[in-house]
C-alpha cells in the first residue's frame, strides 16, 4: 500500500495522511462488525421486533392489536430494528476503536482515567436502555391506552411504534452518562464538585425540561426521565469529589518525596558534621608559621588535573551517547537520513521519516515532523 512507502505518492506528503488512514481502517472495522452483527440478527428480526413490542402489546384491549399503515412496514421494520440492534450490540468494539485510535496522543495518567471511564459509559448507556424498557414502557403505554376516548380503538402503526421506542433508548441511554459527563468537567477543569452542587436547583429544573422534550408529551415518562438524571448527577459529583481527592493526593505526594530526600541528604550532612568539626578545630590549633601557601606551578598543575578529569567524564558521557544512538535502530534511521539529505536523495529520506513517524519515540516523531516540514518549504 502506499502507507507503507509514502515517497511513491507525491500527495502523502503530510504526517496527516497516515492518521487518516489509521482513521480509515478503524472505521471499516466498525462497519464490518455491525455488518456482521446484522448478519446474525436479521433472520430473527420478526422475533426481536415481538419482544420490543412486548410492553405495548401486554396494555392493548383485547382484541386489537398492531397494524403497518404502508405497504414495505412489515419488512422495512423489522429489518431497521436488526440493523439498529447491531450497532447497539456493536457499541463496545466501536468504542474501543475509536478509544485505540486516540490512546497513543494521551498521557499515562489519561489513559489510566479514560479506560474506566469509557466501560462505564457503555454499561451506564446499556443502563439506560433496560431501565426504559422494563420501568418505563408498561407505565407509559398502560397511560396511553387507558386514556384512549371512549369508541376509539387503539391500533398503533408498527414503524410510529419503532420510531417511539428508539427515541426512549436514546433518551434514557443519554441520560444515564450524566455522571460521566460530570467527571469529565471536572477533570478538564471547567468546573469543580462544589460549583456543581451549588448549581444542584438549576440542574433538576433542566433536568424536567429535558425530559419533557425528549420524551412524550406525558408526565409519567418526564418525570421517569428526570428523577433518574437528577440522581445520576448527585452520583456524578460525589464520585467527582473522590476524583478530586485522588489528584490532590499526587499532587501533595510529590513534595512529600522531595522532602524526604532532602531530610535524608541534611541526615547524611549531619554524621558527618562532627568529622569535619574536629578538623576545623585542629585545623585552628595549627600554627601559622606552619602553614605553606601553594606556589603558582602547584595551582597550575591542580587546575589541570582538575580540567583533565571533568574532559574524561565528558568524553565518556559521549561515548555512552554514541553507543546509545548505534543500538538505537530510530535513531540509527535519523542519521541515515541526514545522510540522504546530504546526498540529495529527498525521497529514501521521506521514507525513513515515515517509519520513524510511526516507530519512534516522541522526541524522535517531533524531530522527523520537523525535518519534513523543512523538506515541504518552498
Amino acid at each position: 500500500m502506499t502507507a507503507n512507502n509514502p515517497s511513491s505518492d507525491p500527495n502523502l506528503e503530510q504526517p496527516l495522511v497516515v492518521h487518516l488512514l489509521e482513521l480509515r481502517d478503524r472505521i471499516l472495522r466498525m462497519v464490518i462488525a455491525v455488518f456482521l452483527l446484522f448478519l446474525v440478527l436479521f433472520p430473527f428480526a420478526n422475533q426481536i421486533y415481538v419482544h420490543v413490542a412486548e410492553p405495548l402489546m401486554a396494555q392493548l384491549p383485547k382484541g386489537t392489536s398492531m397494524i403497518a399503515t404502508e405497504v414495505a412496514s412489515p419488512f422495512l421494520t423489522p429489518f431497521k430494528l436488526s440493523l439498529v440492534a447491531a450497532v447497539f450490540l456493536a457499541m463496545p468494539y466501536i468504542l474501543y476503536q475509536f478509544w485505540a485510535f486516540v490512546a497513543p496522543g494521551l498521557y499515562k495518567h489519561e489513559k489510566q482515567l479514560v479506560t474506566p471511564l469509557l466501560i462505564s459509559s457503555v454499561i451506564l448507556f446499556y443502563l439506560g436502555v433496560l431501565f426504559a424498557y422494563f420501568v418505563v414502557f408498561p407505565l407509559v403505554f398502560a397511560f396511553f391506552t387507558h386514556t384512549a376516548p371512549e369508541g376509539v380503538a387503539v391500533m398503533t402503526d408498527i414503524s410510529h411504534y419503532l420510531d417511539f421506542v428508539l427515541t426512549l433508548f436514546f433518551a434514557f441511554g443519554l441520560a444515564f452518562e450524566v455522571p460521566i459527563a460530570a467527571i469529565l468537567l471536572v477533570w478538564m477543569g471547567v468546573t469543580t464538585p462544589e460549583a456543581l452542587a451549588e448549581k444542584r436547583p438549576y440542574i433538576i429544573v433542566a433536568a424536567f425540561v429535558v425530559g419533557m422534550l425528549l420524551t412524550p408529551p406525558d408526565v409519567i415518562s418526564q418525570t421517569l426521565l428526570a428523577l433518574p438524571m437528577w440522581l445520576l448527577f448527585e452520583t456524578g459529583v460525589f464520585f467527582s469529589r473522590w476524583f478530586v481527592k485522588g489528584k490532590d493526593a499526587e499532587a501533595d505526594a510529590a513534595p512529600a518525596a522531595s522532602v524526604a530526600t532532602d531530610v535524608a541528604t541534611v541526615s547524611s550532612a549531619a554524621q558527618e558534621a562532627p568529622f569535619a568539626g574536629e578538623d576545623l578545630s585542629a585545623a585552628e590549633t595549627l600554627d601559622e608559621d606552619r602553614f605553606t601557601p601553594m606556589t603558582e606551578a602547584e595551582m597550575e598543575a591542580e587546575l589541570d588535573a582538575i580540567e583533565a578529569e571533568e574532559d574524561a567524564e565528558l568524553d565518556g558521557a559521549d561515548e555512552e551517547d554514541e553507543d546509545e544512538d548505534v543500538d538505537d535502530p530510530v535513531q540509527a534511521k535519523l542519521l541515515e537520513v541526514q545522510t540522504h539529505r546530504e546526498a540529495g536523495d529527498e525521497a529514501n529520506a521521506r521514507r525513513l521519516l515515515y517509519e520513524i513517524l510511526e516507530e519512534g519515540n516522541e522526541d524522535q516523531r517531533m524531530v522527523a515532523r520537523n525535518i519534513l516540514a523543512t523538506l515541504d518549504a518552498p
